[in-house]
């Protein structure tokens, strides 16, 4: 799995419909270039061919009046929207992915039922524990193990660390769910801004050029590209 597939299915999927530039604009704005292979030529790349793979449909507009040339306006299908799902319960259900991956199912986890992704977080916890154990019995070092092992030992020291973290993490966003926290799919109206209006994105003092310091552009839209009303 991609993590790019995932982040721009969903970024058009907020949008509704959206050209290249208001994807990229987005996942810069998210950071997603720089945990992700969220880059330029990327994101054109995986609009293209997921259109050829009839998983968005192309719309090609009009040049706009200030001479630039003609747009192409994408919007999820029926099989984009089925392979959106797919892939966002993959990347959060799935415990050895790359973090990107995980990152992004995260990013996109209100899309999904309450009840939904709390069962798939605790079929991840369920899924770490089993590694864990796994590597506890057949690769973990005894305590008497042979000199041979060397340095190779804290390979399975770091894999049950990751399992450890990982599995603390996921139990703690599952007690949040449950908690009642954010606005799930289904669950009513939801702003689409991650960020308040006075918190910005880490490292990020000032909104990105383009946008107001409440994470709107200049015509009004939120970050996942509506209109506040």
């Amino acid at each position: 799995m991609s993590a790019i597939r995932l982040l721009v299915l969903g970024a058009v999927r907020q949008h509704g419909r959206a050209h290249g530039y208001q994807v990229r604009n987005d996942l810069e704005f998210w950071g997603a270039h720089e945990w992700s292979n969220a880059k330029p030529g990327s994101i054109y790349h995986a609009l293209k061919q997921m259109a050829k793979q009839g998983l968005l449909r192309a719309h090609d507009i009009a040049p706009s009046t200030a001479g630039g040339p003609p747009r192409t306006e994408y919007e999820l299908t029926g099989d984009g929207e089925e392979e959106y799902f797919r892939l966002l319960r993959k990347a959060l259900l799935e415990h050895g992915q790359k973090l990107d991956e995980l990152t992004a199912g995260v990013g996109f986890i209100v899309d999904l039922t309450r009840a939904e992704a709390i069962d798939l977080l605790k079929q991840r916890v369920a899924t770490l524990e089993g590694w864990r154990e796994e590597v506890t019995r057949h690769w973990m070092p005894a305590e008497d193990a042979p000199d041979e092992w060397g340095h190779i030992g804290e390979i399975m020291k770091f894999w049950l660390h990751s399992a450890d973290s990982g599995a603390e993490w996921t139990r703690g966003l599952i007690e949040r769910l449950e908690g009642g926290a954010y606005v799930m799919a289904g669950e009513g109206k939801r702003s689409v801004d991650v960020w308040t209006e006075t918190a910005r994105p880490p490292g990020e003092e000032h909104a990105p050029d383009g946008h107001t310091p409440d994470g709107r552009t200049p015509d009004g839209r939120t970050l996942g590209g509506h209109r506040p009303g």
